[in-house]
């Protein structure tokens, strides 16, 4: 789900090219993403699942250079890492954030409007998809918009 999502060091591109990103965000993003959820469904907090579903917007619609895990990252955490050894097209990771975004609004409309068990559920999805990603680096919203782009036929210019 996340890029998490979310967040990612940009590089600087040319016009035309596919924008990259640095493959730590994303991974900084999924744990940052992965305790908020963590709180949220522990606590049953609807509107603590609304924040990251507006995290996960910013990530889906500006891009991950100005998701607010992304600014983080970028601004405080990478500085201390050293050189972009890897870097991914920034493409799969936005898609993710759209992902995370509807689980994360699914999950707050659940406990908002009092159906808790609509709100855990998919609270808890998104949850483990951004676990899996901070843990292992498999990111299941990329792997999806993979998928997708293979089954959609490709787009002439």
């Amino acid at each position: 789900m996340t890029p998490s999502p979310s967040s990612a060091t940009p590089s600087r591109v040319t016009p035309g090219a596919v924008p990259l990103v640095d493959v730590r965000g994303p991974r900084f993003g999924a744990w940052v993403t992965t305790v908020v959820l963590a709180v949220a469904l522990l606590a049953g907090s609807g509107r603590l699942v609304a924040v990251q579903a507006l995290v996960f917007a910013v990530g889906a619609a500006a891009g991950l250079r100005y998701a607010p895990y992304g600014v983080l990252f970028r601004t405080i955490v990478a500085p201390r890492l050293g050189p972009v050894r890897e870097r991914e097209p920034a493409a799969p990771p936005r898609f993710a954030q759209l992902v995370g975004f509807l689980f994360a609004a699914v999950g707050a409309a659940g406990y908002l409007l009092g159906v808790p068990i609509l709100g855990a559920v998919a609270t808890g999805l998104a949850l483990v998809a951004a676990l899996l990603n901070a843990a292992t680096g498999f990111c299941l919203g990329c792997e999806l918009y993979l998928t997708a782009r293979r089954a959609l036929p490709a787009r002439t210019a």
